[in-house]
């Protein structure tokens, strides 16, 4: 009885034949959880024992690729095992070159991650600019494009398909591509905008398009800004090309208006004490530049008004100087009797 369920006959094949095959792939599997197993346990202990990197990152990253490489030998041979028919033949044949070419790409593409991490990196992070930083991203991302067409023309070909036909197809379909994709294109060109004219670099403040945050990553196609609240926002590159984009941190130093209100009683004397009062704190904070102005300037609905101008050192805490400058004049105008005025209202009645 088992005999005869053995030598029947399924698509060409024998139980026998289908089971056997079966048992080639189960054994490929089998073998590279093994092998995996041997690379995380074995041959990774015995790499960082040795000086360099290198052989860590070689060995952390054909792992993966070895193992599907290892699995793909026993289904290629297991089919090999099976009568199949010359169109199946055929089909199998063109898989099994795709998935080598695919497997190949994904070892490189791997490694060379590694390698940018070990070792790009880090030289970035000692360098005095921040070019190479912002350069960096493109240079792996266009290199992971670069690898994964190639494999992909590889693969097709390697398939028996036509790479020259299918270009000069894509070649008469160019038009509809560029305009499909002008968006994508116009943003490539906002990054490359960014990197000739400048406007500016990593981990400055900027406001452009209604936000205001810290450029935290740089793209070829969008870059990364967060925002005063701490939120991620991606932007277009187009968007940094085609409208204004302020720069907060190459500011010389930040401009601060502060408008002072006097009540109607203050004398003139009292006026010019004030004015001075303002001249020599201004003079006597480091963090301010001196080149400050100071103007008596209205005469307000209630109050006499005195416009005061001045400008914080780069290098200075902002919202630090502010407050110094403020609890500064509050405490020479209180000293000094001098009164700020708040919006007041007489009214006048008639008695009939």
């Amino acid at each position: 009885m088992l005999q005869e369920i053995l030598i029947k006959t399924y698509y060409g094949n024998t139980v026998e034949q289908w089971a056997y095959a079966l048992l080639i792939i189960l054994g490929a599997v089998v073998v590279g959880k093994i092998l995996y197993w041997f690379f995380g346990n074995v041959v990774k202990k015995f790499a960082s024992k040795t000086k360099t990197k290198l052989d860590d990152i070689i060995v952390d990253m054909i792992e993966e690729p070895i193992v599907f490489a290892l699995t793909l030998f026993g289904i290629w041979y297991a089919t090999t095992r099976l009568t199949l028919t010359e169109g199946m033949s055929a089909w199998f044949g063109n898989v099994f070159q795709v998935l080598i070419v695919i497997n190949v790409a994904w070892l490189i593409t791997r490694l060379f991650d590694s390698f940018y991490t070990e070792y790009l990196v880090p030289l970035a992070d000692k360098t005095d600019t921040d070019l190479d930083d912002q350069i960096l991203p493109i240079v792996k991302t266009g290199t992971n494009i670069i690898i994964w067409i190639i494999a992909i023309l590889v693969a097709l070909n390697n398939a028996g398909y036509n790479v020259g036909a299918l270009l000069a197809g894509l070649g008469i379909g160019g038009l509809a591509l560029a305009m499909a994709a002008k968006d994508t294109v116009s943003n490539v060109f906002g990054g490359i905008t960014i990197f000739v004219d400048k406007p500016f670099k990593l981990n400055d403040r900027v406001k452009v398009s209604g936000y205001d945050g810290t450029i935290v990553e740089i793209g070829l196609r969008s870059s990364r800004l967060k925002t005063l609240e701490g939120r991620i926002v991606t932007i277009p590159n187009s968007s940094f090309a085609g409208n204004p984009v302020e720069n907060v941190t190459r500011e010389p130093s930040r401009k601060v208006v502060l408008n002072l209100g006097l009540t109607y009683d203050t004398k003139p004397a009292q006026m010019e004490k004030a004015m001075k009062l303002l001249k020599d704190i201004a003079k006597k904070n480091k963090k301010i530049n001196k080149d400050f102005k100071l103007s008596f300037n209205a005469f307000g609905d209630s109050a006499l008004g005195i416009m005061f101008i001045y400008y914080i050192k780069k290098s200075s805490d902002i919202l630090e100087t502010q407050t110094e400058m403020n609890m500064e004049i509050l405490k020479q105008f209180n000293k000094n009797k001098l009164e700020f005025a708040y919006p007041t209202q007489t009214v006048y009645t008639v008695k009939g």
